[in-house]
């Protein structure tokens, strides 16, 4: 029976992290993956770059039932602590937007970093291997993989979320938590696109693919962004936002030129270019294809003059433009959410090592805590940080 002082569930972000912190305090760590390789949704984010950070990530950017509780290990280990990491390796970067970081050439780029930095400290990797019971001893933990046998003092939990089941997505952190006493906030998709129903979908056919800048608000909550037409609802960075903050039944508002007062703009426009076509004053606004469908789902002519129809019309088209509201069938699911929102109720855990409050020696990190960060690389800077604080303790 082999024996450790702590073994770590999931080869992600967050697992590897805190195996590779443990390790470099001397403690002898094995990571355990029932998948054929480690760090599958580091190798496929950011289109397989991998937004490993944000710059910019502070507690507002997270969506928990506890906000303060991410705030200690975001403080301790900050985005610039994991890009100093990837500036000494050596690892080429560039900032998208706004404090985004990905890999110039590829994800690999920060699997091999993790794995050299995890063999370098001495911790080992075990792929290929199921757990299954799970037991507390009187001096740790008995694991009962499809390996043999395993006795460690120390157990963390970074098995993820649901999202994205093909890539091996499971409920097994949740189930373990329950097992321990935790309570689990309930889960739902999150960065995932809408679905809309059959009438829209049929009032958006043939725009599939099509991106417009746009506010898109849910409640008191608001993202500016890029807007993508699916053909089976809506998806762009804006949508993928609010998502997180959507409940089924609830309307949605979008804005489709945000910085432009349309219903100003078009009566304004009746009186100084009145004999302009309606379709081509809304081109103005918005790409030719979308403008000339919005002016007939609204059922304007799209063949008329701006200066032909009544204030009402234009008023209504304004209205539409700057204030579309619908709501949403439902979303894509787990299928291509890119987290899981909700989890592990952060009560039962400290917020300062991420180990259980029920059962001293647990320790919970990463997507399956009730953490959930916005698009952006904020998720794998909850990764990094979590697993740092409890590679730190375990």
């Amino acid at each position: 029976m082999q024996r450790l002082d702590c073994v770590v569930l999931g080869a992600g972000a967050a697992g590897l992290m805190c195996a590779i912190e443990a390790a470099r305090r001397g403690r002898s760590v094995l990571v355990i993956d029932h998948a054929d390789k480690p760090a599958e949704k580091i190798r496929i984010s950011g289109g397989g770059k991998c937004n490993f950070t944000h710059l910019k990530a502070t507690p507002k950017n997270y969506i928990s039932a506890n906000p303060h509780f991410c705030i200690s290990a975001l403080k301790r280990f900050t985005p610039w602590d994991f890009l100093d990491r990837v500036v000494k390796r050596g690892i080429p970067y560039f900032e998208k937007s706004e404090g985004q970081l990905f890999c110039e050439d590829s994800a690999m780029d920060i699997i091999r970093m993790l794995l050299d930095d995890l063999k370098a400290a001495g911790g080992q990797l075990r792929l290929r291997t199921s757990v299954g019971a799970v037991e507390q001893t009187y001096d740790g933990f008995q694991l009962n993989t499809s390996g043999g046998p395993i006795v460690c003092e120390k157990l963390v939990v970074a098995t993820g979320g649901l999202s994205i089941p093909k890539m091996g997505a499971t409920g097994f952190a949740y189930e373990l938590a329950r097992q321990f006493g935790h309570d689990i906030v309930e889960t739902r998709p999150a960065l995932v696109p809408f679905t809309l129903g059959p009438d829209w979908q049929e009032n958006l056919q043939g725009l599939s693919g099509l991106s417009v800048e746009a506010r898109v608000s849910a409640g008191k909550t608001a993202f500016s962004d890029g807007f993508l037409v699916t053909h089976r609802g809506l998806s762009g960075p804006s949508v993928l936002q609010i998502s997180s903050y959507w409940r089924p039944g609830e309307a949605v508002t979008i804005d489709l030129c945000p910085t432009v007062a349309a219903e100003k703009w078009l009566l304004d426009r009746k009186q100084s270019r009145g004999k302009q076509a309606l379709v081509t004053a809304i081109s103005e606004l918005l790409p030719r294809r979308f403008a000339e469908r919005w002016i007939e789902i609204n059922g304007l002519p799209a063949d008329a003059h701006v200066a032909d129809l009544p204030n009402a019309a234009l008023v209504k088209m304004a209205a539409a433009i700057n204030r579309w509201s619908l709501t949403p069938m439902g979303t894509e699911g787990y299928r291509t959410a890119e987290v899981t929102a909700g989890g592990i109720d952060t009560t039962g855990l400290s917020s300062q090592t991420m180990e259980s409050r029920f059962c001293p020696g647990l320790y919970f990190i990463g997507e399956c805590v009730d953490v959930t960060g916005w698009l952006g690389g904020y998720n794998f800077q909850w990764a990094w940080a979590s697993g740092w604080a409890a590679g730190q303790a375990v």
